[in-house]
């Protein structure tokens, strides 16, 4: 007897997006493999709040499949990590947060916070302003350590306790002022952050960076913070995220999201259409801005494909919906 076959579950960020350029695109989207999929599949569950949440639709989708429950802003990604990386202290209950290395874009009236995928670090850079930086945050009580991510580090500490923070997904692009967290409790991290800022102003790194004609790294992003209790036991069997359309809609290139989109339509969503024709209860969670919807097998046969045939609304529309 043949082996049956998986469960695939694929999650998509970004599926739908709201900035101009990529709203423009979404209505000349063909996207044929998702059509099929979406008339084959039920919705069987939406997420739909607005988009000032600090945890965006596609992290809250990703830690209930995971099965972590956490309030906005608080879902412990860092600790997570953490864990699965074995650093010291990370079995015990605590506070961790993600510091991510960015550029902070000094503008007359706003400081914006650049896309740090765009600047290129490398590990040499993360390991020597991690040194540097290093005494400043144990000041503050936070031990810092290097993730398997250059320009991205973990970092564990009391300041972190309740903070609820926005995802870095979120604020690219944007006034810090907009989505940085307002409350007393974040008075250390913003001081933090401003030292840094003066901090990595003179350091030989971004010397060396400005020489290159790279953007320098003056600040960091604080996310991902929250605590994962000691017996908490996330599923590693989580769904398939395909990240393949983030670049282009944080650069709202509503060209380059069509292609992506192309792309993903003819690889990843063209794999689970196979898998669900071949018989696996395959899901499909799209994800956009405010929303994200998980799309499920409900019913096979005759009276699936007549329900689909009511049901049915084209890839755009439902797009556009997130």
């Amino acid at each position: 007897m043949p082996a049956a076959p998986e469960s695939p579950h694929l999650l998509i960020p970004f599926a739908g997006r709201g900035t101009p350029e990529c709203r423009k695109a979404l209505h000349e989207l063909r996207l044929p493999k998702l059509e099929a999929l979406l008339s084959r599949l039920s919705l069987m569950h939406e997420d739909l709040q607005d988009d000032s949440t600090f945890s965006p639709p596609h992290e809250r989708a990703l830690a209930e499949a995971l099965g972590i429950a956490a309030p906005d802003g608080q879902i412990p990604w860092a600790a997570l990590e953490a864990r699965r990386a074995g650093l010291d202290g990370a079995a015990e209950e605590g506070s961790w947060g993600i510091a991510t290395l960015c550029h902070w874009q000094v503008g007359i009236d706003d400081v914006v916070l650049g896309d740090p995928g765009a600047i290129r670090i490398d590990a040499a850079e993360s390991e020597a302003l991690l040194a540097i930086a290093r005494p400043y945050f144990e000041e503050d009580g936070i031990a810092l350590h290097a993730s398997s991510t250059p320009g991205r580090w973990l970092a564990r500490g009391r300041m972190f306790d309740g903070l609820a923070t926005a995802s870095i997904d979120r604020a690219i692009g944007h006034p810090i002022s907009q989505w940085s967290p307002l409350t007393e409790g974040a008075r250390p991290l913003r001081r933090l952050q401003n030292e840094m800022q003066m901090l990595l102003y003179t350091e030989r790194v971004n010397d060396e960076r400005i020489a290159r004609g790279v953007p320098p790294i003056n600040s960091f992003w604080l996310s991902g913070t929250g605590q994962l209790p000691s017996d908490a036991v996330p599923t590693d069997a989580g769904p398939r995220v395909a990240d393949s359309l983030r670049e282009a809609a944080m650069r709202d290139d509503g060209a380059a999201w069509a292609q992506a989109w192309t792309a993903l339509d003819e690889g990843g969503v063209a794999e689970l259409l196979a898998a669900y024709n071949a018989g696996a209860e395959v899901s499909l969670t799209l994800c956009g801005d405010r929303a994200a919807r998980r799309f499920g097998v409900q019913q096979r046969g005759l009276a699936g494909w007549a329900r689909s045939l009511f049901q049915r609304a084209s890839a755009p529309a439902v797009l556009e919906a997130l």
